[in-house]
């Protein structure tokens, strides 16, 4: 690999607590850590020094209302779309699917 692959999670989890008007240690708190570490976690998460296991990634989705795979989203316009399809119900999913693969 010549390209030096690069972890979306820190970026987008910044952009979605960001874009929830919240601080690190806000959302800390509200996945229950201790105040005084909070920000300090939070802070490792967003910077890319330590990776959050899948249940408080899970939480972290639930609070910043996105979903899991948001954080894994290489471009902008996929993290956007994988949002908006979070937000149809089953049934217009299923009639997008078929829609683009009817093209």
């Amino acid at each position: 690999m010549s390209e030096k692959q690069i972890n979306p999670l820190p970026h987008r989890l910044k952009q979605a607590r960001t874009a929830k008007g919240i601080s690190q240690k806000q959302l800390g708190i509200q996945l229950g850590m201790e105040p005084g570490t909070a920000s300090a976690r939070m802070n490792h998460y967003e910077k890319g020094k330590h990776t959050p296991d899948y249940t408080t990634l899970k939480a972290m989705a639930d609070e910043l209302g996105v979903p899991v795979a948001y954080f894994f989203c290489e471009s902008e316009s996929t993290a956007e779309l994988l949002c908006l399809l979070e937000k149809m119900t089953e049934e217009e999913r299923v009639v997008l699917v078929k829609k683009i693969k009817a093209d």
